[in-house]
C-alpha cells in the first residue's frame, strides 16, 4: 500500500522551510521555487499544497501565531497556581516580543504578510481576526485586576488592552529594526506595566495622606 501522506504536517513542514528562508535572507527573495528547494521537493508538490506565496505565507503566519500561542500557554501554566493579572499580562506581552530567533523569523513573517495584507481584503481579514479576542483576553485581565484592588478601575478597559498590544506591536517592530536590544525592549515593557498598576498604589498612599 502506498505510504498515506500527512498533508498538514507536509504543509507545515513547508512553512518552516520558508521561515529558514525568511531567517537567512528576507522574504523578498522567498519564492514558491526557493521554498520547495529548501524543503526538499518539488515545485509542482508545493503547489499542490499551496496555490500562491501569499496562500503560502497567510497558513505560515497561522502556523506561527500557534505555536506563539501554545508557548504562552505553556508559560502561564509554569507559574504559580493563581498567577496575578499583571503576572499574566507580562508573561503574554513577552511571549508575543521576538527576543530569540525563532520568534524573530516569526515577527518578520509577520510583517511581510502585514504589508500584502495592506492591499488585499482577503488577507487583511486574516490579519485582523485574532485582535479582538486577544484584546478581550487582556481586558479581562485588567477587570480582575481592578477587582484585586491592583488597577484603578477607570484604566480597566479595551482602551488599555489595546495600548498593551500597540505597545508591544511597537516595541517588536524596534527589535526588528535592532532599534532596541531585548534587554532595553523589557525594561520599557516593565516600565509601562509599573505605572500601569503602580497608579493603584498611589492613589492609595494618597488617600491615606
Amino acid at each position: 500500500m502506498p505510504k498515506k501522506v500527512d498533508h498538514e504536517a507536509r504543509r507545515r513542514e513547508i512553512a518552516e522551510a520558508l521561515w529558514r528562508i525568511a531567517s537567512a535572507r528576507g522574504l523578498d527573495g522567498a519564492g514558491l521555487r526557493d521554498v520547495a528547494a529548501e524543503a526538499g521537493i518539488s515545485l509542482g508538490r508545493l503547489q499542490h499544497y499551496f496555490r500562491s506565496k501569499d496562500d503560502m505565507l497567510a497558513f505560515a503566519l497561522r502556523h506561527i501565531n500557534a505555536l506563539a500561542d501554545r508557548r504562552i500557554r505553556d508559560r502561564i501554566e509554569a507559574l504559580d497556581e493563581e498567577p496575578t493579572p499583571r503576572v499574566v499580562l507580562r508573561t503574554c506581552l513577552v511571549g508575543m516580543l521576538p527576543l530569540d530567533d525563532r520568534s524573530r523569523t516569526g515577527a518578520l513573517v509577520g510583517a511581510a504578510y502585514f504589508v500584502r495584507a495592506v492591499h488585499d481584503a482577503d488577507l487583511r481579514a486574516e490579519a485582523k481576526n485574532g485582535i479582538p479576542h486577544l484584546r478581550d483576553f487582556f481586558t479581562g485581565q485588567l477587570r480582575r485586576a481592578a477587582d484585586r484592588g491592583e488597577l484603578p478601575p477607570a484604566r480597566a478597559t479595551d482602551d488599555e488592552a489595546m495600548l498593551l498590544i500597540s505597545l508591544v506591536d511597537g516595541l517588536s517592530t524596534y527589535l526588528l529594526l535592532e532599534v532596541h536590544t531585548p534587554e532595553q525592549a523589557l525594561r520599557l515593557l516593565d516600565l509601562h506595566l509599573g505605572q500601569l498598576f503602580d497608579g493603584r498604589a498611589g492613589e492609595r498612599r494618597g488617600a491615606a495622606g
